[in-house]
């Protein structure tokens, strides 16, 4: 597998200048970041979550970890949990298992991005599977992922 086509798509109707980076597989953000000679700042890091139920995407960097109590007052939810990667592999169907790429509204889902992340002039992050990344620039990333900012990591 390559760049998932959802993916592809989107950023090519968009006219987003992007890199598509090849890499040994990993499995890991950490290793991702290794592989791909990527700072962990600047690797997004996707992690599924649930907010009341519902499945959304926590971006941050691959350096950092999800605190789930700041996400649960960011987002005013009940109950924020991570989800299982087996609970949300049917709704990334043009992705690996736990490699699905930080945009959630190509997949009708809300993303949360981490404030440390927007730091920086690009990230990298899954095109889809475990052997390929997409570099880009974070600002092209904010205007096509419409993430909701804050402070959860």
């Amino acid at each position: 597998m390559t760049i998932a086509t959802s993916l592809k798509q989107m950023l090519d109707r968009n006219h987003v200048e992007y890199e598509v980076i090849e890499h040994e597989p990993a499995f890991t953000a950490q290793q991702e970041a290794h592989a791909t000679h990527t700072p962990g700042r600047n690797w997004a890091k996707t992690v599924g979550v649930l907010v009341d139920g519902e499945p959304a995407l926590a971006v941050l960097p691959a350096s950092r970890k999800v605190d789930l109590d700041r996400l649960r007052a960011m987002t005013g939810a009940a109950e924020v949990r991570l989800t299982e990667e087996k609970q949300f592999q049917d709704l990334y169907p043009d992705c690996e298992l736990g490699a699905m790429s930080p945009f959630g509204n190509l997949y009708g889902q809300t993303t949360f991005v981490d404030e440390s992340l927007r730091e920086d002039e690009y990230i990298v992050f899954h095109a889809g599977d475990h052997r390929t990344a997409v570099k880009m620039p974070y600002t092209a990333f904010e205007e096509l992922a419409a993430p909701v900012p804050g402070t959860f990591s």
